[in-house]
């Protein structure tokens, strides 16, 4: 599922945001996003997802413009999941409560969302399912595997992740890692993930886009983990 960007601008203020000229996500790519803080990652993935309106340019998903004022059709949104923070959260319902609301949304049947529970308990670590908390207790990595978990549940065609790491600990940041490429690899899914944890991003990616200042800096060939050395480079890593 392409991702096409053209001209695309978003300021906030007299501060550029992201300023993309061009830039094509080819279908079942599983593209990491890096790059220092301010360096426009999450306004991005929101300009993507049409969560903010751009000051120019389009973001295409299929052929078809994103932007709900001028897109002809809403349909990308019916396989597109994505998790960027707590704010796609209803805190106020436990987890259990939650996938039961984005599967009545996505037309998820009962069985379906047991089996897909069921097939993820490791990684929710039987803190989740069948718990009566609400999701404003959990903790900070227990409400990231919830909102992961509700982004999967579609089983999309296009997965949109900012920082899946954080709050993480190290046991599941390999569960996502390996979930996410295992993703890629059966479905063919479109994958974009953003973090600042560099080696976990170049273990999963096949292609690394470095962004500063709401620039493309590199567009990074990663299928033979030759972004490591590039990254560290940049970014002045020494051992």
């Amino acid at each position: 599922m392409d991702i096409i960007i053209k001209d695309l601008k978003k300021t906030f203020g007299e501060k550029v945001a992201v300023d993309i000229p061009e830039l094509t996500i080819h279908s079942g790519e599983l593209l990491g996003l890096v790059g220092n803080n301010g360096a426009g990652k999450s306004t991005l993935f929101r300009l993507i997802l049409d969560l903010i309106k751009a000051d120019t340019g389009t973001v295409h998903m299929k052929g078809t413009n994103v932007e709900v004022n001028v897109a002809e059709t809403e349909v990308w949104k019916d396989w597109t999941g994505a998790f960027v923070d707590e704010s796609f959260l209803i805190d106020y319902l436990t987890p259990d409560e939650y996938f039961q609301f984005i599967a009545r949304l996505t037309d998820t049947s009962d069985e379906q969302l047991q089996a897909f529970l069921s097939q993820h308990q490791n990684f929710m670590a039987d803190e989740l399912a069948g718990q009566k908390k609400l999701i404003r207790t959990l903790s900070a990595g227990n409400k990231q595997k919830v909102g992961i978990m509700a982004a999967m549940l579609l089983q999309p065609k296009v997965l949109i992740l900012d920082e899946p790491f954080n709050f993480l600990d190290p046991s599941s940041q390999n569960a996502i890692k390996h979930l996410l490429q295992k993703y890629n690899q059966q479905t063919g899914a479109t994958i974009l993930v953003s973090s600042h944890n560099l080696q976990h991003t170049v273990d999963i990616s096949g292609r690394i886009v470095l962004l500063e200042h709401g620039k493309v800096i590199q567009d990074i060939d990663n299928r033979e983990k030759q972004a490591q050395t590039i990254l560290e480079n940049y970014f002045e890593i020494n051992d």
